[in-house]
């Protein structure tokens, strides 16, 4: 029989490789819709990020893994409707954190401050809705009235080989490429960080990829009048900017002049902007495939 230090040790070592995750009221509307419930015992949002960072700082120190998730106290209030759940006890917050832990945006907790934690758990969570809503778009499209071909899935494939081709064609580097698309309520928007070496092909993020195929396949599917934008940047150089217009189905290159409108141009306002510093201003290179996209999709 283990000895009771022993125990206790290996206590201590199991709790290591139970994972934490901590659900956080990332804004003050959302903190100041959760103060209706009686049992949340908080009043002020800054005391209450700085009791959360101190409590990821105490779960850091056990030496497990701890995510951050996104609390909606919509979804929350739904969660709770849906399962029968009392939303004013704790025990049912704490059902809901660990269904976000599985569904929800999430971050991994690696000591960052809460400066940085809460913009990218925000971010995390605008480009996930994003990703769902561009996927529900591609599932409505339906099938093609000529060939009976489903369009959302044929865009998805048209989509994956234009990425494809694009990052073949950038070559070595690190690029950071934006699609931006235009959708009936919203502007559709995803992000995509790589980097290739001089052999082997281009690295990303599975998730990041899915999002921006998603988002550039929806503005196939749909028709719609988007764009990519690519900077690519290395140690000692200036940055390299590239640009594309989505039309009928392939990425035609947008010339320097476009280019540099492109990013000089305030996307809200109209109004002209400095250009950048330490960035070159150039046209899309030529990424037509050679199949066309056919016009009956």
């Amino acid at each position: 029989m283990p000895q009771p230090d022993t125990t206790a040790a290996l206590r201590r070592a199991l709790r290591r490789e139970v994972p934490s995750t901590v659900a956080l009221l990332a804004d003050e509307d959302d903190f100041a819709a959760m103060r209706h419930y009686a049992t949340f015992r908080f009043d002020d949002h800054p005391a209450y990020l700085r009791q959360v960072e101190s409590l990821l700082k105490e779960l850091a120190t056990r030496g497990g893994h701890t995510t951050v998730a996104l609390f909606d106290p919509e979804e929350y209030a739904a969660y709770c409707d849906e399962t029968g759940l009392d939303p004013d006890r704790p025990d049912s917050r704490s059902r809901y954190t660990a269904e976000r832990a599985v569904t929800g945006a999430r971050v991994p907790y690696t000591g960052q401050p809460m400066t940085d934690l809460v913009p990218t758990l925000i971010d995390t969570a605008v480009h996930r809705a994003t990703w769902e809503y561009a996927t529900m778009l591609l599932a409505d499209t339906g099938e093609c009235a000529t060939c009976g071909e489903d369009i959302g899935r044929a865009a998805f494939d048209r989509a994956s080989h234009l990425l494809v081709r694009l990052l073949e064609a950038a070559g070595p580097g690190t690029h950071h490429l934006v699609c931006s698309v235009p959708a009936a309520d919203e502007q559709l928007l995803a992000l995509l960080h790589t980097t290739r070496d001089e052999r082997g092909p281009a690295r990303f993020d599975s998730a990041e990829g899915a999002q921006f195929v998603t988002v550039l396949a929806t503005g196939i599917a749909l028709g719609a009048p988007g764009g990519v934008v690519l900077r690519t940047t290395a140690p000692g150089a200036r940055d390299r900017l590239h640009g594309w217009r989505l039309t009928q189905g392939s990425l035609l290159p947008l010339s320097e002049a476009e280019v540099f409108n492109a990013y000089c141009t305030d996307a809200r306002t109209g109004e002209p902007i400095a250009p950048e510093p330490h960035a070159d201003y150039h046209a899309g290179f030529d990424l037509t495939p050679e199949d066309d996209w056919p016009d009956h999709h």
